[in-house]
Order: C-alpha cells, then sequence, then structure tokens
C-alpha cells in the first residue's frame, strides 16, 4: 500500500477539507480525491461521507485512523533506516526543485556549499511543483525548493531565500502596458493563458482571476511558459505569473505590470521535521550561515 494515501487520508481525516488538505501537501485537490479514492478501492470501505457542503468521516475511516499513523510511521522508520545504511557507504544529497531554481540566490548557495563540500554527492533534479512534497514523504528526496504562498500552512521545517510576485504579461500593444500596476478588475474579460495545475501557481492564480468572475475559466493551460509568451505575442490572450519566472529579455514585444494589491510568494528550502541524513543536515546548516 502506497504510504503517500494514507498520509492523504491522515491529513484529511483532520482537515475535513480537500482544498486545505491539497494546500498543506501541496498537490491539487485532484490529486487528493484520487488518493481516497483509490485507497476506499483497495481496502472496498468507504471511509468519508461527501456531499456539496461537507466531509465527514465514517466509522470505518474513524476507526482506520490510528492503524494508518502505525503504518506511515513504520515506513518512515524503515526508509530511514534503509537511508542511514546506505549514509554509511557515502554521503548523498537528494535536492528536487522547481524549475526555475537558477533566477533565485538558492542555486548559488547550492553550487558554493558542493564547492566547500567536495566528498558530498549531489544529486539535484527539477520536478513538477505537485511532485516536490510528495517526494519528501516517500524519502526521494532529502531536501526540496519550493514556492510557498502560506507558510502556515507549511508544516515543515524550511528556510526561506528569496520572495516574489504575482505580474499579468501583456502584449506592448494592450491599452494597460504601460501602466505600474493594474489590477484584477481591470483584467475582467480578458483572455487567459495560464500554467497548468502540475505547477503550484494555478490554483493561486485562478482564485485572483475569478475574484472578479467566479465562472471564469482559462483559454489555454500548459507546462510551458514559452509557448503561453509566444501565445500573448500573438494576441491570443494574457497570463498571470510569477515576476522572476519568465524573462522577456528574448521577448521584446511584451510586457510584465505588477498586479495590485500585490500577492506574495516565499521561495523556500523545505525538509521533514525529522531523520535527517548527514548530508541534509550539513547542507542545512551551510544555508543557515551563508544565506543572504
Amino acid at each position: 500500500m502506497d504510504p503517500l494515501k494514507l498520509i492523504t487520508f491522515l491529513d484529511l481525516a483532520e482537515t475535513l477539507s480537500y482544498t486545505e488538505t491539497a494546500e498543506r501537501l501541496y498537490i491539487s485537490q485532484a490529486t487528493v480525491s484520487k488518493h481516497i479514492l483509490a485507497l476506499e478501492k483497495s481496502l472496498d470501505v468507504a471511509l468519508f461521507i461527501r456531499d456539496h457542503h461537507s466531509v465527514k468521516l465514517t466509522d470505518v475511516g474513524k476507526t482506520l485512523i490510528p492503524l494508518a499513523k502505525r503504518v506511515v510511521t513504520a515506513n518512515d522508520d524503515l526508509l530511514h533506516g534503509i537511508d542511514q545504511v546506505k549514509e554509511n557507504r557515502e554521503l548523498t544529497l537528494n535536492i528536487h526543485t522547481i524549475p526555475s531554481i537558477g533566477q533565485y540566490p538558492a542555486f548559488s548557495l547550492i553550487t558554493d556549499f558542493m564547492k566547500q563540500y567536495p566528498e558530498v554527492r549531489l544529486n539535484l533534479a527539477e520536478a513538477e511543483a505537485e511532485t516536490l512534497v510528495p517526494s519528501l514523504e516517500r524519502h526521494t528526496s532529502d531536501i526540496v525548493f519550493m514556492r510557498i504562498f502560506d507558510l502556515a500552512k507549511c508544516h515543515y521545517d524550511r528556510l526561506v531565500q528569496a520572495t516574489d510576485h504575482f505580474v499579468v504579461v501583456l502584449p506592448k500593444t494592450h491599452q494597460l502596458a504601460n501602466r505600474q500596476t493594474v489590477s484584477m478588475a481591470e483584467l475582467a474579460g480578458e483572455s487567459f493563458l495560464q500554467l497548468d495545475e502540475t505547477t503550484n501557481l494555478y490554483e493561486p492564480a485562478m482564485r485572483l482571476i475569478r475574484s472578479v468572475d467566479p465562472d471564469t475559466e482559462v483559454q489555454y493551460k500548459g507546462k510551458h511558459i514559452d509557448l503561453i509568451l509566444d501565445m500573448i505575442k500573438g494576441g491570443l490572450g494574457v497570463s498571470i505569473v510569477m515576476a522572476n519566472s519568465v524573462h522577456l529579455q528574448d521577448h521584446a514585444d511584451l510586457v510584465a505590470v505588477s498586479l495590485t494589491p500585490e500577492v506574495k510568494s516565499l521561495l523556500a528550502f523545505v525538509r521533514p521535521l525529522r531523520n535527517h541524513s548527514k548530508a541534509s543536515q550539513m547542507f542545512w546548516d551551510y544555508c543557515q550561515q551563508h544565506a543572504k
């Protein structure tokens, strides 16, 4: 049984909110639903009673909570034990990160750390945003570099490295292109072209878009920002993105205008609260000493 599905079940049992559990685990609401449905199917029981207004645990769901906690704890202890055995052979540091890490000082911290500690073997991998926290839960990463919108909902150890904010990317010919800031109300009626649910930018951007018109749908959503920029250049719409996730040097026909009121995100290294490898602790200590 996949422990990650049990982790999703335990979190949903606590929050009784698909939205809050998705935010706390940094996965989409669709993924939360998929995990619960798969768990119910594999166990052949109903764990929750759902309607349009509430989520409630069934009696079976309540009974399974302590059992699921024991399975998750046992799995953590097993994986930590395996990690310790591996660590005796070599120092390995597994860091998973959002693709845009190169735009932030965090990338320099990683490269400087590796120069100072060449004995550490670094496995650095880009990953979709919604897979980052699950990789910590599965112990396939030691540390992740990710975007956080609500620090209070991040139940992990974290080191904040930078901040970012939403902007709207427009063609230079757009009537709002010369503005310093623009409100979402002024963008009402626009066609929106957005990065999809595999990034954790999609749902915060959609909350902004639907704050003006709850029925607004995006015209296009995809994984590649360059394609979205080309579509904007072609006059197909506009896009709500993080300022440092786009670079317009090669897109002279586009501008990025800040949104008001400002919506910020934090960029941070994140790790579990316990069971850290030696290499992970070395890197964490280095970041605390050298981060600006």
